[in-house]
């Protein structure tokens, strides 16, 4: 019987990525305007975005993904204790940032409408600030751009197994079809992979949105329903950094050296 991941590789051979060519996706977004609560004491005296792990803020860690994988310019919308963030950000030069400050919070959906007219017309990449990963052989935003298929898709999310991942003590999220597509664990007690806060998503995926407040599993639930929501399954290591105990999982194994008794 042919594994999840096996179908998942199945699936992006069988698009227009398949014939070798790669895109450059130039335009970004990290998510950082949240308010850190499961990080709490430490998110009361600095953004979550600004917690180090492995002795560089989580925010860099996304941001330095970014500009390895060739992004020019970054939109970092912020909001909670946003000063910190927009100080933090004053010398970096790579990728350039567009700081978008929300009057209020937008959730996932609706900060990235808010900061839609920056992001352009074709697909960019959307991470979340506490997005934490180390690559495998190949990158993982490549292998995200390699694997996009305009066509098909209008939603492109980076998945883990939830059973490698390191400090995910949940459900899981997302079941793998065999062309890559996704269906969200719904009424099932579990799924096999977790959405990594990384994806690559196409502007049109926004079109009808709702105004305000609004979670994106809202919009990845609509592509999902028209075929058109996708995913890839990361090949190396993914932490989940949502908790104090998360961080603390995180900073042992990188510690560790990626040593397999860290991941527990």
């Amino acid at each position: 019987m042919r594994t999840s991941r096996a179908r998942a590789r199945a699936g992006q051979r069988s698009g227009p990525a398949a014939a070798g060519r790669v895109q450059k996706y130039r335009r970004a977004m990290v998510l950082s305007a949240g308010l850190g609560l499961r990080m709490r004491p430490l998110s009361e005296h600095v953004p979550k975005p600004l917690i180090p792990v492995a002795g560089k803020a989580m925010l860099d860690h996304a941001l330095d993904h970014l500009a390895a994988a060739g992004v020019t310019d970054c939109v970092v919308n912020i909001h909670y204790k946003g000063d910190m963030i927009a100080s933090h950000l004053e010398g970096r030069r790579r990728p350039r940032i567009h700081l978008v400050r929300l009057p209020e919070l937008l959730e996932t959906g609706g900060g990235v409408k808010w900061a839609l007219p920056r992001l352009g017309r074709r697909p960019f990449f959307v991470v979340n600030a506490d997005a934490l990963w180390r690559d495998g052989l190949d990158p993982a935003l490549a292998r995200l751009a390699r694997a996009w298929d305009t066509a098909r898709m209008d939603a492109l999310l980076l998945l883990q197994a939830k059973a490698s991942a390191v400090g995910y003590e949940g459900s899981g999220d997302y079941f793998l079809g065999p062309r890559g597509d996704l269906s969200r664990r719904g009424e099932a007690e579990t799924a096999p992979f977790v959405f990594t806060g990384v994806q690559l998503l196409h502007p049109r995926l926004l079109a009808g949105a709702p105004d305000g407040p609004f979670s994106l599993v809202l919009l990845y639930d609509r592509a999902q329903a028209k075929g058109r929501l996708f995913g890839l399954v990361h090949e190396g290591d993914w932490f989940h950094v949502g908790t104090l105990e998360g961080l603390q999982r995180a900073e042992k194994f990188l510690r560790a050296g990626g040593a397999s008794e860290a991941r527990g």
